[in-house]
């Protein structure tokens, strides 16, 4: 799925099946902008990562999705 959010373009495959509850999570704030947010926040701040990844394959491990 490509959307046009503000000048830009977010690629997004929402039809990617989630492992577990973390990249639900992922999916739901790419679409609404607010991953986008904390990204900015951390370049402003001087944080690199903002610990995104982590908190999502923790997530994954604690409730995955059976299969």
């Amino acid at each position: 799925m490509v959307a046009l959010r503000g000048n830009h373009l977010l690629k997004f495959n929402y039809m990617e099946k989630s492992k577990g509850l973390g990249d639900t999570v992922e999916k739901i704030t790419k679409v609404t902008g607010i991953k986008s947010l904390f990204e900015l926040g951390g370049r402003y701040t001087g944080k690199k990562d903002c610990g995104c990844n982590k908190r999502k394959e923790k997530l994954n491990k604690m409730f995955p999705y059976k299969k």
